[in-house]
């Protein structure tokens, strides 16, 4: 018996092949807003809402901390001059406040700079120093996903102010240049004397740092700062 097989018609060839292809290009475009939608939208409501958390949890334990009433006056302690523990990795010790980036503008400064501590705030950079403190208190931050906490760190400019509050006071550092775009290579951006700052003796400053450009991270964007002013922190509350 003869077969009644014929092969298919070129133009239906073509014609599957293009509808293959077109469902193959759909899929994927769909699959790419999706993921896009992920990154832009759905990673910044879990960051703000760590945040938050981040940042209560902080303020609660500032209160728990708080020094009862003295019963009766009496001569003041001497104050200890022991060097304080380092603050666990991944946990909140501070908040920052930018005004140049809103008049509500405020994220917690979490210990450590890995992939974790910067999904609920800002990281600080192990082993430089604390806020206040002699030296370089360095953080990093997201430019773009994880809540975008620093994407408007490029409209910093000298003069503006960041102040940084812990469980003992209040910090405010002045800008003093405006930012700069480095390699990721140049690290001494964040020695206890900054390199390439416009600071050339200990003292007493800030470093910011965020990748570049806004969606990649090809290069850093940094910005210095100088300590200018401070005052004691009430740990039973904001103030």
């Amino acid at each position: 018996m003869r077969s009644r097989w014929s092969p298919p018609r070129p133009d239906a060839v073509l014609r599957l092949v293009v509808r293959t292809f077109s469902e193959v290009c759909l899929t994927a475009g769909t699959l790419i807003v999706l993921f896009t939608a992920y990154v832009l939208l759905w990673t910044g409501v879990k960051a703000d809402r760590a945040m938050e958390d981040e940042r209560d949890r902080l303020r609660e334990r500032w209160a728990a901390a708080a020094p009862a009433p003295a019963a009766a006056a009496g001569p003041a302690p001497a104050p200890s001059r022991t060097e304080p523990a380092p603050h666990p990795q991944g946990r909140a010790f501070a908040e920052m406040y930018v005004p140049r980036f809103g008049r509500d503008w405020s994220r917690p400064v979490l210990e450590g700079t890995g992939a974790e501590p910067l999904k609920k705030g800002l990281g600080h950079y192990t082993g430089s120093a604390r806020p206040g403190g002699d030296g370089n208190f360095a953080v990093a931050g997201h430019r773009r996903t994880y809540g975008d906490p620093f994407k408007d760190v490029p409209e910093l400019r000298p003069g503006d102010t960041v102040t940084v509050r812990d469980s003992t006071g209040w910090y405010t550092y002045t800008v003093r240049a405006a930012p700069l775009r480095i390699l990721p290579t140049e690290t001494g951006v964040v020695d206890p004397v900054p390199r390439r700052s416009p600071f050339s003796t200990p003292g007493r400053y800030l470093t910011l740092t965020t990748c570049d450009p806004e969606w990649g991270h090809s290069h850093r964007l940094v910005v210095w700062a100088e300590l200018t002013a401070t005052r004691p922190a009430d740990p039973a509350g904001t103030g």
